[in-house]
């Protein structure tokens, strides 16, 4: 039985450690921390077939300029002088066209739609992470950025997926469980939503039922290398001889690559949320508030809001109190009846998503060492693409036929 080790325990990591171990293989799964924290715990929970445009488009170099003199705008490059930001800020570039969006939509849309159908068979595993299909409301209170959702809705009606567009009337009459402030909406009705942290735990569950092993607080220091493969994993709590390995480290992943003598170019994009409990009054559907790109997410009883990207780098562990007043104001302005205070400090979540230059995920054989697959760069969309990236990596390694194309899943 082939011996895997997956680097990483997050939602990727976990999502791959799952389909390895339903293909029978004996899988070790190291992370850093406890499993109990990382952006797999505190996302908005949105699965989003809808989220087909990538980061990298025309014109968001310029909207990102106009934002970095906003110190609560949504998307943020902190300015410094360094070797890997200049790197990642030039392919960056060379991505924001036309024709790479054009590529990217359908690869895109059919990773998600893997996704979606894989999490309706978890779902008929366990309804522990309550998965919900009510689609996600993008709203937006001006006509410019109402021309601009609504183009992107029908680019994704244009793929197939479920779209309605909404009237200011028509969405009062959808949205039912509190006012919304805002002048219409693009329903994606192919979306859906789930608690993350109960994911995880479910995820975990069954991972160590089918055999899996699972190395909490354990850190991979390096790899013993040989006729160009990796043979062993040297960590904290002792060596393990592989077969396999699956670096799926988030944001972390670039100083992993180095050890294999891999350039990686992915930056970590900060992001923030915060959850309200025992909410009286709360939206019944997910949205985002497309002005100020703020994520909302009825959780049961409770509410997440989240949002804010900043390109920065993994020791960047400041709150930044103006980033949440930006979250904050913005909620307000789009849902007035909910009146959302400033949470306290040790209210608040930050994590780190994994942005390649290109905005699109990392899943891929290592070019210099036979037996690593990348599955990485994920962005805002690893809890979204988690399931379908698990299944694909378990079909490279088995050498099956891949349930959708890679090609666009490659390095930049």
């Amino acid at each position: 039985m082939k011996k895997i080790s997956i680097i990483g325990g997050g939602i990727i990591g976990l999502c791959t450690a799952y389909y390895l171990s339903k293909e029978g293989f004996s899988v070790t799964l190291f992370d850093r921390s406890d499993l109990t924290d990382g952006c797999s715990h505190g996302n908005a929970g949105m699965i989003v077939p809808s989220h087909v445009i990538p980061l990298a488009q025309p014109g968001m170099i310029k909207q990102g300029i106009k934002w970095m003199f906003d110190n609560k705008s949504p998307f943020y490059v902190k300015p410094r002088l360094d070797k890997e930001l200049l790197q990642w800020g030039w392919k960056f570039y060379k991505h924001a066209n036309q024709e790479h969006v054009e590529n990217a939509m359908p690869a895109l849309r059919d990773l998600s739609l893997l996704s979606k159908e894989l999490y309706r068979e978890l779902n008929k595993i366990s309804d522990s992470f309550l998965y919900e299909e009510k689609g996600l409301l993008m709203l937006y209170k001006s006509d410019k950025v109402g021309e601009e959702v609504i183009h992107e809705g029908e680019l994704a009606e244009n793929l197939g997926l479920k779209v309605d567009f909404l009237s200011k009337a028509e969405l009062t009459r959808l949205e039912k469980g509190t006012k919304v402030d805002a002048i219409g909406a693009v329903h994606y009705k192919s979306d859906a939503h789930l608690q993350p942290q109960k994911l995880v735990a479910f995820l975990i569950d069954e991972i160590e039922k089918s055999g899996g092993e699972i190395k909490r607080n354990c850190n991979v220091n390096d790899f013993v290398i040989e006729k160009g493969e990796v043979t062993e994993v040297i960590t904290t709590q002792g060596n393990f001889k592989t077969d396999e390995v699956v670096i799926a480290t988030g944001a972390w992943s670039p100083e992993i690559a180095k050890k294999i003598g891999s350039n990686l170019s992915l930056l970590p994009g900060k992001g923030y949320s915060f959850t309200l409990f025992n909410e009286k009054e709360k939206p019944s559907i997910p949205s985002i508030l497309c002005e100020g790109k703020v994520a909302v997410t009825p959780m049961g009883d409770s509410i997440r809001y989240g949002g804010t990207m900043e390109i920065t780098h993994t020791n960047d562990i400041k709150i930044k109190q103006n980033r949440l007043q930006g979250i904050v104001n913005t909620v307000n302005e789009f849902y007035p009846n909910l009146n959302v205070q400033m949470p306290k400090k040790e209210n608040v979540w930050y994590g780190f998503r994994p942005c390649t230059p290109s905005g699109m995920p990392i899943i891929t054989r290592g070019k210099k060492i036979k037996n690593i697959v990348f599955a990485t760069g994920h962005a805002m969309m690893g809890l979204s693409l988690a399931p379908a990236t698990g299944k694909i990596v378990a079909e490279i390694i088995s050498e099956k036929p891949l349930s959708v194309s890679t090609k666009m899943f490659q390095f930049v």
